[in-house]
């Protein structure tokens, strides 16, 4: 999925580096990559809490942003099309397209704009201090989505992962989706009920993932500011299949099968890679917020059977 060359994005929506400084408990959605790290180290013996650096809340906030340049020239479509972190730039302007007219109309709650961060290296927010190794994040204790768009290239050298524009796209919908459940009450259920196949971390993951489709189903053809033409530009076949390779790439089976040669499904948080599949896919053709319910789905296997 390109951009429209000639819309008009806010290099200013996007903050580089920073965050939300120090202290907080540990309670990141994680969602694509943000706890793919996680994960290989609760399967490989490591540390999680390592990584992130925050299980305690008492760190003293010193961690910063690596180098990384200025947003200042991500003013159009044209610029979001040849730069990475302009394109980052540019799918949060769209989402917020999306979501300001969807979220109130299907759910009557108001969308409230996340903060997004770029980095690299590492970066302190209000979970706590946090590497590049932990992929892209949404903390709710800041209500900010954090990137280093290094991991994108990760997704494709280590993943498998398209190198598609949409695949990219998808990534940051994903944490913006985390957001949206964090607005409607759902991010937290992940955390009561963290592991296996019927987990509300597997459902609060499938949900983003739906919730990124709900956003692809409008992205092109919602108007942008002041009724301009749409950030992005009609989704060929071959965008979704990017989005899907995305989606599939860091499916909990296909990770586990990866770092041990076995799948282990009460080891899951996230879900197979046909489920990630399966939900995007739900949300984009269906482009409905109640067609993304994983809560009350009686087969995750199955998105239409919202039954339980």
């Amino acid at each position: 999925m390109t951009f429209n060359e000639g819309a008009r994005i806010d290099p200013n929506r996007v903050k580089v580096g920073g965050g939300g400084g120090r202290g907080g408990k540990v309670a990141i959605g994680g969602g694509l990559g943000g706890l793919v790290v996680v994960i290989l180290a609760l399967l490989l013996g490591g540390d999680p809490g390592s990584l992130l650096g925050a299980t305690s809340g008492t760190d003293d906030g010193t961690i910063g942003s690596g180098p990384i340049g200025g947003l200042e020239n991500c003013e159009t479509g044209a610029d979001a099309n040849r730069d990475v972190d302009c394109r980052v730039v540019g799918t949060v302007a769209s989402l917020d397209s999306v979501w300001g007219a969807e979220l109130a109309d299907q759910t009557g709650t108001p969308y409230v704009q996340p903060e997004v961060v770029l980095f690299s290296g590492a970066v302190a927010t209000g979970c706590g201090n946090a590497t590049s190794e932990v992929g892209p994040f949404y903390c709710p204790a800041d209500s900010t989505a954090y990137f280093d768009t290094s991991f994108f290239q990760l997704l494709v050298d280590r993943f498998g992962s398209s190198a598609g524009p949409l695949a990219q796209e998808y990534v940051v919908a994903h944490e913006v989706g985390h957001h949206i459940q964090n607005q409607l009450g759902d991010l937290g259920r992940a955390q009561a009920d963290p592991r296996g196949p019927e987990s509300g971390a597997v459902r609060t993951e499938l949900q983003a993932d739906c919730y990124a489709g709900v956003w692809a189903h409008y992205a092109d053809n919602q108007a942008g500011p002041d009724g301009g033409a749409p950030f992005l530009k009609p989704l060929s076949t071959s965008d979704v299949e990017d989005a899907l390779s995305a989606a599939a790439s860091v499916g909990d089976d296909r990770i586990q099968k990866a770092a041990t040669g076995r799948v282990n499904p009460e080891g899951w948080t996230h879900g197979s890679a046909e489920q990630r599949q399966k939900w995007f896919l739900t949300g984009y053709q269906t482009g409905q917020v109640s067609a993304c319910d994983t809560y009350r789905a009686r087969d995750l296997d199955n998105p239409s059977g919202l039954t339980r």
